[in-house]
């Protein structure tokens, strides 16, 4: 049974990142680039429309920035899923795109293959972050007054898996680590998302994290 294209709808003010991105898109099996936006206004303003599975979002952007763009997006479409694609390393910028409705923040020295996973991931309701994004993530609540009062709904390997996400790891690493299939790791996770009551991994990471 052939597996549903991802769309996929890019919002980048640079000419050749935006183009770039469109053929690796095109060129791939399983995804179809629905529209490319050089900014936040032209974005906010036909993406309701497209109905993409997946945006693309830089930050930096001429007439309206990413953040401010997902924040109205997500009004306009609770569900609509999207990663930030940027530069931007700082736990400022990290932050406030999550708070505005991002799904995962990736930096744009992300490999194409890794880009592609990544976006096949936020589909199937993942939350993808560089490994570099998810420690900060992490460090930012890695401080010594924290309670771990999620950990207390949570079995042994339920922690141990979401142990392994907040380092960035991979569904497949995961499952590597800890000897058992990734269907497996899935259903932990499906487990641990209705334990925790969030809906993403960047949410769990989080709340299980929290004071």
């Amino acid at each position: 049974m052939k597996k549903k294209t991802i769309t996929v709808a890019i919002v980048e003010d640079l000419d050749d990142i935006r183009n770039g991105l469109s053929v690796l898109i095109n060129g791939s099996e399983g995804f179809r680039c629905v529209g490319t936006f050089p900014n936040g206004v032209e974005a906010l303003a036909a993406i309701p429309a497209l109905l993409p599975d997946v945006v693309l979002m830089d930050i930096d952007m001429p007439k309206m920035n990413g953040i401010e763009c997902i924040y109205r997006l997500k009004k306009k479409l609770p569900l609509l899923q999207i990663v930030m694609l940027t530069v931007f390393e700082d736990d400022e910028k990290i932050f406030q795109s999550l708070q505005a409705g991002a799904s995962g923040y990736l930096l744009k020295k992300t490999q194409p293959a890794k880009l592609l996973e990544s976006i096949e991931e936020l589909h199937n309701g993942g939350s993808p972050m560089s490994s570099q994004i998810a420690r900060k993530v992490v460090a930012t609540f890695q401080q010594p007054t924290i309670v771990f009062n999620a950990a207390l709904a949570l079995s042994q390997r339920e922690q141990e898996i979401l142990s392994y996400l907040a380092k960035g790891f991979r569904y497949k690493e995961i499952a590597d680590t800890l000897f058992i299939s990734v269907e497996t790791v899935r259903t932990h996770l499906r487990n641990i998302y209705e334990k925790l009551h969030v809906r993403s991994r960047t949410e769990a990471v989080l709340k299980y994290l929290n004071k």
